[in-house]
């Protein structure tokens, strides 16, 4: 299936396909670190087992970082 993460369009290998596995198909380190935006609606981490990919769907991984200086 084809779709867009963060843009880019990717085929990907898959029939069926979570959130959660695309994370790890990805190699996303830390998922528990990571927002997933699923065609502009941010998903749950709770919902990441369950919500599934489609074809032509547009994905954003959102990585929150830290920092800042006093």
């Amino acid at each position: 299936m084809r779709i867009k993460i963060n843009g880019e369009a990717e085929d990907i290998e898959a029939e069926k396909l979570t959130v959660i596995d695309l994370l790890r198909l990805k190699n996303v380190e830390s998922p528990e670190m990571v927002s997933v935006q699923l065609n502009g609606d941010i998903i749950e981490r709770q919902d990441y087992e369950t919500t599934g990919i489609s074809a032509d769907d547009e994905l954003d991984f959102l990585y929150f970082m830290g920092g800042g200086s006093l």
